[in-house]
Formats: C-alpha cells, sequence, structure tokens
C-alpha cells in the first residue's frame, strides 16, 4: 500500500512540472510556484483584502513545461497573477534580553503580518 502512495506523489509532482512553474520576487524573498498554489507572502504596502487581485511582475525564472526562461535581473514580459485568500499575523515570537547581575530584563513580542494568495494565471 506504501509503494501505491508514493507512485501517486512522484506522479502528481511531475504533472505539476509539466504545467510549468514560475519564481518572483517580493519582500525580499524568491517564491517558486505553481497555478493553483497558495503562498504565504510578506504583507504588501496599501491595505490588501480577501478577494483582491495581485500581480508579480518581478518574475526571475519562469518555465512552462518546454523551456525555460531565466531573468537578467528579471524575465521581460513575465508576470504571476494571484488572488488574496487570508490577510493574517504570524504566531506570537517572544523576544527577551537579558544580562546577569545588572537587573537588565526586557521582554518583548511580535507578530509578522502575512498575506496568503493563490496563484491564478503565470
Amino acid at each position: 500500500m506504501a509503494e501505491a502512495t508514493k507512485a501517486t506523489k512522484t506522479a502528481t509532482t511531475k504533472a505539476s512540472h509539466a504545467d510549468g512553474y514560475s519564481v518572483f520576487e517580493t519582500g525580499g524573498k524568491q517564491y517558486r510556484v505553481t497555478v493553483g498554489e497558495e503562498v504565504k507572502i510578506e504583507k504588501l504596502a496599501g491595505d490588501s483584502q480577501v478577494g483582491d487581485k495581485i500581480v508579480f511582475d518581478k518574475v526571475v525564472l519562469s518555465d512552462d513545461g518546454k523551456s525555460t526562461k531565466i531573468g537578467e535581473p528579471y524575465v521581460s514580459g513575465a508576470k504571476v497573477e494571484a488572488e488574496v485568500v487570508a490577510v493574517g499575523r504570524a504566531p506570537k515570537i517572544n523576544v527577551i534580553k537579558y544580562k546577569a547581575k545588572v537587573n537588565y530584563f526586557k521582554k518583548r513580542g511580535h507578530r509578522q503580518p502575512f498575506l496568503k494568495v493563490k496563484v491564478s494565471k503565470i
């Protein structure tokens, strides 16, 4: 039974490569995506709400299943279109600063805002 599951997983992975994928840049990070995939990205400037359409034009690499285009630094004319699925904040991270023997202790928390987007078109 386990062998059948492995075969199914590899077949779906190969199918997604045949459809093509793209690597785009936003928020100082690069994301590899295929059509229909959901990705958490850094929150963009401005007021984004669920249902908004976003276009990423800083495409670093584009593959349509037959040929691969690599940008210098970006692929001209290529873009990734996505729709905002969720707007939220990541779990809390506690930041503690402490120095022994000098009565110094600071505790702060941080929650990073993010957008969850679903890629609709490459």
